[in-house]
């Protein structure tokens, strides 16, 4: 019986040879395939990997002009409430520094404005006096002119 078993053996180990070898064959055929259609399958790669960082490129863009439009939004939001802030701060100071002025006496924008009016008012007054003195003036100037004329006239002497 020892030589059915060395007929086992030999047989086992003659199938472990023929699959290592074809393991072996079939790694370089893979290896021969891959030389003859390697170039091709690094350009489609290559392909590939240029249409992906394309559309990674759109993607990130798009995000991108999101995200500026987003700021912008929150730079004129912040600006609208900084203007007002800036308002109600002017505010303050004005009527503060109105107050103060008010205590110390000096007048205000409203009795500058009553008293310009005032001022032209009194102008507009003093320009009709004039015209009218100056009216009255030529009238008496003319009045004058007019009676050593009317004297003379009446000074004839009589026919007698």
């Amino acid at each position: 019986m020892a030589t059915q078993d060395d007929d086992s053996n030999n047989k086992s180990s003659d199938r472990i040879k023929d699959s290592a070898q074809q393991i072996w064959l079939a790694g370089l055929g893979a290896f021969a395939k891959m030389q003859q259609e390697g170039s091709k399958a690094f350009e489609a790669l290559v392909k590939d990997g240029a249409g992906m960082q394309k559309k990674t490129q759109t993607a990130a863009e798009e995000t991108l002009a999101q995200a500026q439009q987003r700021m912008a939004g929150f730079a004129s939001e912040f600006g609208t409430k900084a203007a007002g802030q800036w308002g109600k701060l002017e505010n303050i100071f004005e009527e503060r520094v109105a107050r103060a002025l008010e205590k110390l006496g000096a007048p205000s924008a409203a009795d500058m404005a009553a008293l310009q009016a005032r001022v032209d008012a009194l102008e507009a007054q003093l320009k009709g006096s004039a015209k009218t003195a100056a009216t009255a003036r030529k009238t008496t100037a003319r009045k004058t002119a007019a009676a050593p004329a009317a004297k003379k006239t009446l000074r004839r002497p009589k026919a007698g």
